[in-house]
């Protein structure tokens, strides 16, 4: 059978869709015009989106690591988590905190956590839907959750989780953070809220108001995809207000490649060559920031 052809207005209005500007009816029949038929777009539609049976990079049972599912306390309540620690490390190690997209603490940011510990930091991923009894399994049910999110209490809830990262007994007391689409943007919010916070790598995230920026303590690197117009909107604003202000901040754009290009469960969006450029200035930055 002959793969169908996916274009760029087919990830434009996947895009629209997974960001609730359109509802599952009204993509289907976007797509179904794009695609030039409802059984098209029925083909088409599982390449867009996530598929989850494609997480694990890194095996949950690779005996490099111990990991666990773990509760530990929020801002107002327990916050549900992933942790992912070296077993082999000699001393402590720097922590990371590993934020989801708009989809919740799903199998491929689990799969991230555990990347990120075989670098040689202990990785924690938050499950931000916590306050609301945790991330469901049904994407569409968390991609709406996010739209009802105290946006106040998920700063404080990241907070929370620095400090507890922090204070872990494996971890040498500095804390980064890295985080994609929502998680990205939440690593810009935690920058502005968190003086503590030691480093900070948003993935295609949303930009904090730049009357906020000079709150920013933690050195940035922020990418970006070529393709990203609704994210790299705001690229200019916060470039200028990160200089204005004396930062340290990398911004780096990837020509050619789409929002989530870092995420190899979307077969139609993941980019390999900029997703493993994009990992590798990330880890160098992590250690030369929290070591």
């Amino acid at each position: 059978m002959t793969k169908p052809t996916i274009t760029q207005a087919m990830i434009d209005a996947y895009d629209e869709y997974t960001h609730l500007t359109l509802d599952r009816r009204r993509f289907m029949e976007k797509l179904s015009l794009l695609a030039g038929s409802g059984a098209a777009a029925a083909a088409i539609a599982p390449l867009l989106s996530a598929n989850q049976a494609r997480a694990a990079i890194v095996e949950e049972s690779d005996d490099r690591l111990a990991s666990e599912e773990i509760t530990y306390p929020g801002a107002g309540g327990q916050m549900k988590g992933y942790l992912a620690v070296p077993k082999d490390a000699a001393g402590e190690l720097p922590g990371v905190i590993v934020i989801h997209e708009n989809r919740g603490l799903n199998p491929h940011i689990r799969d991230v956590a555990r990347r990120m510990a075989l670098e040689g930091f202990v990785a924690l991923a938050p499950d931000f839907l916590s306050p609301a009894g945790g991330t469901p399994s049904d994407e569409d049910k968390a991609r709406e959750m996010f739209s009802t999110l105290d946006m106040g209490v998920a700063v404080a809830n990241g907070e929370a989780t620095r400090a507890f990262l922090a204070a872990h007994e494996k971890v040498n007391g500095k804390v980064g953070a890295i985080g994609f689409c929502w998680g990205g943007g939440m690593v810009n919010r935690m920058a502005v809220a968190s003086p503590e916070l030691g480093a900070g790598v948003a993935y295609y995230g949303s930009q904090p108001p730049a009357e906020d920026v000079p709150n920013i303590k933690a050195p940035l690197m922020l990418h970006y995809a070529g393709l990203d117009e609704r994210i790299n909107a705001g690229i200019d604003a916060y470039k200028a207000a990160l200089e204005k202000n004396g930062k340290s901040f990398e911004i780096h754009v990837y020509d050619g490649v789409n929002h989530a290009f870092n995420n190899d469960t979307s077969a139609a969006r993941y980019d390999k060559a900029a997703a493993d450029l994009a990992w590798s200035r990330t880890v160098a930055f992590l250690k030369a920031s929290l070591l």
